[in-house]
């Protein structure tokens, strides 16, 4: 069974929202406390001293940008609507031809 959700509750995992943010410069040494994040969003940058769980100010670097978004658009043009009812047309024209009450079994009762 999956975890609860527990709003405001401790969060799971140490990774860092910033190293999917496109604002952030990250510069990691050899050692995992080697590790100096920048943040070039607000206007004098600051130096992140910790890892990041929540942004207000967070962009995902693999989202694509609007422009990206149209150049991988497919353009759907609309086509006129078929008219509603039954086909007409020189296949469709011929009619069949049925006669009811007369069979050949009628002509040997005939006879008496």
């Amino acid at each position: 069974m999956g975890r609860p959700y527990i709003k405001g509750g401790t969060p799971i995992g140490s990774d860092s929202l910033c190293k999917t943010c496109s604002y952030a410069q990250i510069m990691s040494g050899f050692r995992e406390s080697e590790l100096l994040t920048i943040c070039h969003n607000p206007d004098p940058y600051i130096t992140v001293p910790f890892n990041i769980y929540e942004c207000t100010r967070y962009y995902d670097k693999n989202r694509p940008s609007y422009n990206q978004m149209q150049k991988l658009a497919i353009h759907v043009e609309p086509k006129t609507l078929k008219p509603a009812g039954f086909r007409t047309g020189l296949g469709f024209q011929e009619s069949v031809k049925v006669t009811v009450g007369t069979t050949d079994d009628d002509d040997e009762y005939d006879d008496d």
